[in-house]
């Protein structure tokens, strides 16, 4: 084994998630909808392969892909951005973070990550020989701490990674604190790494903000961004980056020989289906808040409390009434003994910090969400 290897270990969604299968346990671990895929989209695809489309893609993407996303962009956040240029499609958001990191972090460079964290950046900043900075968000309401964050930027912090909405927390990020952040980057070489995967889940009392609509950081920041939660496709594995011309020329660069090209039929689906079914994705945060709110009213039985949420799929819920067990064994425990299947909030963390915090992705019909309401309501104090 490669020593960049030893200390890179299987996600903890993927623990609970093989678990879950195990016990036949309803599976609350991994961040996907359990929502129903568009059939018109599913028919377009087939379309383009009946049609011909079935060969490799451009590198970058093809372009009508990239034309809808620089009209969605100037739509949502009248923001111009060239198709051409600045937008490349990737392997899922995952491969746009990984290009990205790469790209950019060399050995012994600094990357500040607020934690928690999800659980891919800490590891590829690692295997690039780079070294994460963490900065906590603290429960219950998650706020940055913008002197803490002062304190932690360095000659050689050479990239920032933000997430709003915020996996695992839930947590819209403020007009504040894109602001502060653009103070503490002027005058610097850092560049901003901005995982926006969520962005069409915010409830409607609260309101995404992109680093795009702050000039002073979208002229250094990397939009990572992807088709899978708003569409409803995880496992179609189709993202993008959104960046400067000068920032997307070195992504890619490497998105070249980490993925080639991508999906060539879905491409030109999603184009169309971007430039045609907006209704589809535009109102996703009216229908993740009714679920939030259900699923929070049924736990007002039970010893869970939720705590407060913004925005994506996932709530946390506090089990300190329920149990002191390490967070690690309860869920375990909920898992092979009750059924339900989550994730401790404790394995966002480098240090594994145990505040008796789960993590439930409530993406799942209504039904479901009784069972598992259910389930939860018998666990018994240990």
């Amino acid at each position: 084994m490669s020593a960049k290897l030893l200390n890179i270990r299987e996600s903890i969604v993927m623990q609970m998630s093989k678990l879950a299968r195990e016990h036949n346990a309803i599976d609350m671990t991994q961040g996907f909808p359990e929502l129903k895929t568009s059939d018109k989209l599913v028919s377009m695809v087939n379309k383009y392969m009946l049609s011909g489309y079935n060969q490799y893609a451009p590198v970058e993407g093809i372009i009508e892909l990239r034309e809808a996303l620089s009209v969605k962009t100037k739509m949502l956040y009248n923001k111009t951005i060239s198709a051409e240029n600045e937008i490349t499609i990737t392997a899922g958001a995952t491969e746009a973070i990984y290009t990205t990191i790469t790209a950019f972090v060399d050995e012994d460079d600094e990357v500040i990550i607020f934690e928690p964290a999800y659980d891919a950046y800490s590891p590829i900043v690692r295997l690039n020989g780079g070294r994460p900075v963490y900065v906590q968000l603290r429960s219950p309401d998650y706020k940055i701490n913008w002197e803490q964050v002062k304190m932690h930027v360095t000659a050689r912090t050479r990239m920032i990674i933000i997430n709003s909405p915020h996996n695992p927390t839930g947590v819209v990020f403020s007009e504040y604190d894109y602001e502060m952040l653009a103070k503490m980057v002027s005058g610097s070489n850092i560049v901003m790494l901005s995982d926006e995967v969520y962005e069409h889940l915010v409830f409607p009392d609260k309101k995404h903000l992109s680093v795009m609509q702050f000039p002073k950081l979208a002229e250094r920041s990397v939009v990572v961004n992807s088709f899978a939660i708003t569409l409803n496709i995880t496992g179609w594995r189709i993202g993008y980056t959104i960046a400067p011309e000068n920032l997307t020329k070195e992504i890619r660069k490497i998105h070249r020989f980490v993925a080639s090209c991508i999906n060539t039929p879905m491409q030109y689906a999603i184009a169309e289906f971007l430039n045609t079914q907006q209704e589809d994705y535009l109102n996703l945060g009216y229908e993740y808040q009714e679920k939030h709110e259900y699923f929070a009213e049924l736990l007002q039985n039970t010893g869970f409390k939720p705590l407060p949420c913004d925005g994506t799929f996932f709530q946390l819920i506090d089990y300190s009434a329920v149990s002191q067990e390490k967070d690690h064994d309860f869920v375990i425990r909920l898992a092979k003994e009750y059924g339900v299947a989550c994730v401790p909030i404790s394995e966002f963390y480098h240090q594994k910090e145990d505040i008796k915090l789960l993590r439930f992705c409530y993406a799942k019909p209504k039904e479901i969400l009784e069972e598992a309401a259910k389930r939860l309501s018998k666990v018994k104090m240990k």
